[in-house]
């Protein structure tokens, strides 16, 4: 039996991001390349539009901003924000798997 890279995708990264923002450009390039080498959930957040506010008034200034969570956990909450696992601004695909190792610690 083969395992489907969907069965295998573990970790589920949020991009918080806005529209003409160079370094999210940059940080969708990074994360393209960790997922061709460990699959993942990918949800991306646009703050401007008017369903996420709760994340604008978190993150207007720092987009962007990427948080890692068990893709069976449940969704982002502006309200929990404190407490997950995130990269913001610049970072590395190193950087992107480290913390995927630490969301997929027993």
């Amino acid at each position: 039996m083969r395992i489907t890279s969907r069965l295998l995708q573990s970790c589920r990264i949020t991009l918080f991001t806005r529209e003409n923002c160079g370094l999210c450009t940059q940080a969708k390039s990074v994360l393209s390349q960790v997922q061709q080498s460990r699959p993942f959930e990918f949800r991306e957040v646009d703050i401007v539009k008017p369903e996420a506010k709760g994340w604008k008034d978190l993150y207007d200034f720092d987009v962007p901003v990427i948080h890692i969570s068990k893709a069976s956990g449940p969704g982002e909450d502006p309200k929990k924000a404190t407490q997950a696992v995130k990269l913001m601004h610049r970072f590395s695909p190193e950087e992107v798997e480290a913390r995927m190792d630490i969301v997929d610690a027993p």
